[in-house]
């Protein structure tokens, strides 16, 4: 954690996947997921820039379990991108899952990226599509617009957030995540080599409490 910061024109504020299949009763559930929408609603107050992140998958999508027989949710398998965790069916397009939690409120944002939107790839980053090589735009947006730190939170920490962090830092942005705004799922470890990730990055991982 780390001492107080104070926040500028040139932040912007990234809440990933806050939506209603990633909380309470969703498909796929994050562990008192639902717990940071207030938190979210209070942290956005002190920016003048967010950007919100929309998981968008279309049915049938690669990462589903149910689109591989004799899979289960959780199973991981080898595509032509590398290792793919499956997931239970969430987020499918202009479904209830997928919209955005309902006490979400942060009127002033200024983009709402959809991510996960071509069936054969999967999408955790809000920068880059899990083949590495397929890009959504938003680093360039964000240059375009001056930005030069992003804070990130939401869900989930050791997936969404962290791999969203990850490519922020690679394309040459400050990044702070703040911590206590994110929940982890914890697949398989997945939660501590999130921290050991950021961490060897030189990351900032702060709390709320934090920001001014």
């Amino acid at each position: 954690m780390t001492d107080h910061i104070a926040i500028g024109p040139k932040d912007v504020l990234l809440a990933v996947d806050i939506q209603n299949d990633f909380c309470a009763g969703g498909a796929l559930s994050v562990p008192r997921g639902h717990e940071i929408v207030t938190v979210l609603n209070r942290l956005s107050r002190s920016f003048a820039h967010v950007v919100l992140t929309q998981d968008w998958h279309p049915e049938g999508h690669l990462s589903f379990a149910s689109s591989h027989p004799g899979r289960k949710p959780y199973d991981t398998i080898t595509v032509s991108y590398g290792p793919q965790v499956l997931w239970p069916d969430h987020c499918v397009q202009d479904t209830p899952g997928a919209a955005f939690h309902a006490e979400l409120a942060i009127p002033h944002a200024e983009l709402v990226l959809r991510k996960g939107y071509h069936r054969a790839i999967d999408s955790y980053s809000a920068f880059r599509e899990n083949d590495r090589k397929t890009k959504t735009g938003l680093a360039g947006y964000l240059r375009e617009r001056g930005f030069e730190r992003v804070f990130l939170a939401g869900l989930a920490f050791d997936f969404c957030v962290r791999y969203s962090a990850e490519d922020a830092h690679g394309d040459g942005f400050a990044v702070v995540v703040i911590e206590d705004a994110c929940r982890a799922i914890d697949v398989g470890g997945s939660l501590e080599a999130t921290r050991e990730s950021l961490a060897a990055r030189n990351i900032r991982r702060v709390s709320a409490e934090a920001i001014d």
